[in-house]
């Protein structure tokens, strides 16, 4: 977990990219591959990366504030990083789901109600994001940080 201010905004980048790309794929197979080329994919990859990575920058002081005060043994760390995801996951997925509906509304027709199709939307989403937060990206970003950050940001032992 990160331990400062730029290891978690490094962490926050890592989880970011990692959330978008699998949610991206997973929102373009649900709607079809075929109305996609490489060039709009990636560059609506970029922009719902920046989208989210705003938000998360907004959404994560209040999950984890909100995960602090839960009644949870705080001396182990997965109960922590089990109890943020939980605060984080469904915050992230009503803002971000407005953000889907938007792009869905111009891109395709919404058919139906607006309300309708926003609460599709949010369950079609929270039940790929959370294990995929828990299961997926978690882990790796966790990794990616201690293997290739936090040894940056240690201080050398100096032997007497």
């Amino acid at each position: 977990m990160p331990s400062n201010k730029k290891e978690g905004i490094i962490f926050g980048l890592f989880m970011c990219f990692g959330m978008v790309l699998i949610m991206s794929v997973y929102n373009t197979a649900l709607h079809g591959f075929s109305s996609y080329t490489v060039g709009s994919a990636v560059i609506q990859f970029v922009i719902t990366f920046i989208v989210a990575f705003i938000v998360e920058s907004f959404v994560e002081p209040k999950a984890r504030k909100m995960a602090f005060s839960l009644p949870y043994d705080k001396s182990k760390e997965i109960n922590f990083i089990v109890a943020i995801a939980f605060c984080m996951v469904p915050i992230m997925v009503l803002i971000m789901s407005v953000y889907g509906l938007i792009l869905t509304a111009l891109m395709t027709e919404i058919e139906g109600s607006i309300f309708t199709t926003y609460l599709k939307i949010v369950g079609l989403n929270f039940i790929v994001a959370l294990p995929s937060q828990l299961l997926i990206v978690g882990p790796i970003s966790r990794r990616l940080l201690v293997k290739y950050i936090k040894p940056s940001t240690q201080k050398p032992e100096v032997n007497v």
